[in-house]
């Protein structure tokens, strides 16, 4: 044993010998560290979890964006983005205890054998899904896996008292970007996207297409809550609204090549209407677009002040499939602003709490809250209109945060999953007779009421779940709980169908979007 520490110490002290002896770079003292930790540590060491999370701690001492994904990690994050994974192509939900169904995706695996909105999933394979409480991505691990591989599924539908077994061959499944296209008025498309993938500017084009058919003239371009994605799909859609030439972002950093990304080919659309609804979880390449329309006078932006995010990640790939993102540059809008809000580097947590403070100071109600940096004074390109840099997209028309409709009640009825198994009762009992009187989504949102009854109904099961009955609250929420019902019925009646469109009349940036859009002076008023 005295050889053993003798021999250990006689190694330590000839590491400590050379490091004195020469200088070492930054890169050759890392190495260094880890190979004394691995070796002299007094117990064992898991190197790959060392070497993660030293490399997690370098990057926490940049900026709040530059973030080292695990192998696994980094294949969800890319999944969205990519436009596409392996699965069995449902939409579904955790009620409780419970997998529900909600769609299926046409002609994917589930919808070829039979499955319907509504069952319930017991078990996939080996593994008992049913009354486990797991979380989304665990029941996804399960559901979800290389294409051609085989699942079996264990259903239970309606009140059949024995299960259904279903084998299924996971394919490739489409992320769609496109959450609704429809016509808010004879005139006016609205297109809500959700995030910027490979497919997302095609998604755009069709939507464009298939509402131009409808006789839209002017479109309203829905990026509340999107928290960006790929570059390229920014640019590709500013392309369809913007004429050939004109730029729509730029980015500069200390070692990476400035870039101007111009619309190229021939041009899009530059003759219809078109306002940009956006919000404080806007990000990224929702802001790119945002910025672009603004900066070339071609649209207004309404909603508020958006998130702020405008550092360029570069991925480095390893070879076991984790990634660094590691930042590179900041974009910049036409007219020169920094999309980036302001960051210390290291303070990544006083980083996280800008939209608490936001919230602290007013700003999501008032646009008087909000102050700015007279040196980050910038022009429009076209009109010279005045706009500001200094982090995130300022609207052209402020629309405050509308708290009216949310009450504890509410709050209530949503989380404990009251309203998912309502509705979800309500469309299995009624999904034949509704699909008979509406055929399509279009004549369900033109002559579908609830019944008087629905009140009562729902008041009843929150009861039977422990959630007491509030007439105060119920009267404050009620209007908006009718819309959220009739919306969660559509979406799970029609494929691909749209939940906002029955909640947005109630949204106050979508109801300023669509008096704006209607009203050529007050439209022509935000642009000069």
């Amino acid at each position: 044993m005295k050889k053993i520490i003798l021999a250990a110490l006689a190694g330590s002290a000839m590491l400590l010998a050379a490091a004195q002896t020469r200088e070492f770079s930054p890169s050759q003292k890392l190495r260094y560290a880890e190979g004394i930790i691995s070796n002299f540590y007094v117990e064992q060491v898991d190197e790959d979890s060392l070497v993660n999370e030293a490399v997690k701690a370098m990057l926490s001492t940049l900026d709040p964006h530059s973030q080292y994904s695990s192998p696994e990690e980094t294949k969800e994050l890319n999944q969205p983005l990519e436009g596409k994974f392996s699965g069995i192509g449902i939409m579904f939900n955790m009620v409780k205890d419970t997998v529900y169904v909600i769609q299926t995706t046409v002609g994917g695996p589930s919808e070829k054998a039979g499955i319907r909105p509504g069952d319930r999933i017991i078990s996939a394979n080996d593994t008992i899904l049913a009354g486990q409480k797991m979380k989304n991505t665990q029941i996804m691990k399960h559901l979800r896996g290389p294409k051609d591989s085989v699942v079996k599924l264990m259903v239970k539908r309606g009140d059949t008292a024995a299960p259904i077994e279903f084998v299924l061959r996971r394919d490739d499944i489409p992320i769609y970007s496109v959450d609704d296209a429809y016509m808010a008025n004879d005139s006016v498309g609205y297109i809500r996207v959700s995030r910027f993938a490979e497919s997302t500017s095609d998604e755009v084009a069709q939507a464009v297409r298939k509402l131009r058919g409808k006789g839209m003239r002017h479109v309203i371009l829905d990026l509340e809550d999107n928290g960006g994605g790929y570059l390229g799909a920014a640019v590709q859609i500013a392309s369809q609204f913007l004429p050939k030439g004109a730029p729509v972002v730029s980015t500069a950093g200390m070692r990476s090549e400035p870039m101007t990304f111009n619309v190229e080919m021939g041009g899009g659309d530059t003759k219809s209407r078109i306002v940009v609804m956006v919000n404080q979880y806007s990000a990224s390449a929702s802001e790119i677009l945002a910025g672009a329309l603004q900066d070339n006078d071609r649209g207004v932006v309404v909603g508020r002040r958006t998130f702020g995010k405008g550092l360029v990640q570069r991925p480095f790939p390893f070879p076991d499939g984790s990634m660094i993102r590691l930042t590179t540059a900041r974009y910049y809008t036409p007219a020169g602003r920094c999309i980036q809000k302001p960051y210390e580097k290291g303070k990544g947590e006083d980083y996280q709490l800008d939209m608490l403070n936001r919230y602290k100071s007013g700003e999501l109600w008032s646009a008087d809250s909000i102050h700015f940096d007279e040196t980050l004074k910038y022009q429009t390109l076209k009109r010279g209109r005045t706009v500001y840099g200094g982090g995130g997209i300022m609207p052209d028309v402020f629309v405050p945060v509308d708290t009216t409709y949310f009450t504890p009640y509410y709050r209530d009825l949503v989380a404990k999953g009251i309203v998912n198994t309502f509705v979800l009762d309500k469309v299995e009992r009624n999904r034949a007779a509704w699909l008979k009187e509406y055929p399509t989504e279009d004549e369900f949102y033109a002559a579908f009421t609830l019944s008087p009854e629905t009140d009562t109904q729902l008041q009843a099961a929150a009861e039977a779940e422990g959630l007491p009955f509030n007439p105060e609250e119920w009267e404050r929420s009620a209007v908006f709980i009718r819309a959220m019902l009739k919306g969660l019925i559509a979406r799970d009646l029609y494929d691909n169908g749209s939940y906002v469109r029955s909640t947005n009349p109630l949204n106050p940036v979508y109801t300023e979007a669509l008096r704006l859009i209607t009203d050529p002076k007050a439209y022509s008023s935000k642009l000069n």
